[in-house]
């Protein structure tokens, strides 16, 4: 069977980095994007290269960006025929009160956030299609279900994530293409490095499970999914220590 192909957007650090690791260590071949973190997605590149001895690409650019989506797409096309299985990881955070919120705040989340999921599948969807074979998997959160104070557009934006992910299900299900999202409560990672001790301990004891998710632990989820069977599609799959 030909090398699958998998690309992995905001795949410097957190979720994205440990995804990326999982999946080059079982043999695919992997694209890691992500926007201003070049020097880390380098090193990650080194390390997949040196560790895992499978191709290992860069394909920096800005998701939310239409133009940056189709270059970054252009340049995988020089090296593979498509990707097989498309990781919409990338996504920012802001907290602050909704009415203190700037247009260019709420700009840049949507963006990030949903607008990136959408120019990502446009542009994968074709081979995927054309080949009868793929897989998209789009990260969310627990506060696109239930919304986080002080946390608005980052709750609006990955609703909408959850939304896309069920209207795209359906269009894509006579191809065979199962369209999923992995809705996670709070990881161990850097968008929550600016809580506090005392923040984070009071999150802690409002997880039943007493603890932060690792983002091993969401790599090992998100694997998961990738190969399930076909029939699970347009699931919201949350993961969230109970906290839901």
């Amino acid at each position: 069977m030909q090398k699958q192909t998998v690309l992995i957007t905001g795949a410097s650090r957190g979720i994205g980095k440990s995804t990326a690791l999982l999946f080059a260590s079982r043999g695919f071949r992997v694209f890691l994007n992500c926007r201003n973190s070049i020097d880390a997605l380098k090193e990650l590149q080194c390390t997949i290269q040196e560790t895992c001895h499978t191709d290992c690409h860069i394909v920096p650019g800005d998701v939310g960006d239409p133009s940056c989506v189709r270059d970054i797409f252009q340049k995988i096309s020089h090296v593979c025929e498509g990707v097989d299985i498309l990781i919409n990881n990338a996504g920012i955070a802001h907290i602050g009160l909704l009415m203190d919120m700037s247009d260019e705040d709420w700009d840049r989340i949507i963006h990030t956030n949903l607008s990136s999921v959408f120019y990502c599948c446009r542009a994968a969807i074709p081979h995927m299609v054309s080949q009868q074979y793929g897989r998209i998997i789009n990260i969310s959160s627990m506060w696109g279900t239930s919304g986080a104070s002080c946390e608005a557009a980052y709750s609006a934006s990955k609703a909408g994530v959850d939304g896309l992910t069920k209207s795209l299900a359906k269009e894509l299900a006579p191809s065979g293409i199962p369209v999923n999202a992995v809705s996670f409560g709070v990881i161990d990672t850097a968008m929550n490095s600016q809580l506090s001790e005392d923040e984070r301990l009071a999150l802690e004891e409002e997880i039943p499970m007493g603890r932060f998710a690792s983002p091993e632990e969401a790599a090992r989820l998100i694997y998961e999914v990738a190969l399930s069977p076909t029939y699970l599609t347009g699931q919201i799959i949350r993961m969230d220590g109970g906290f839901l």
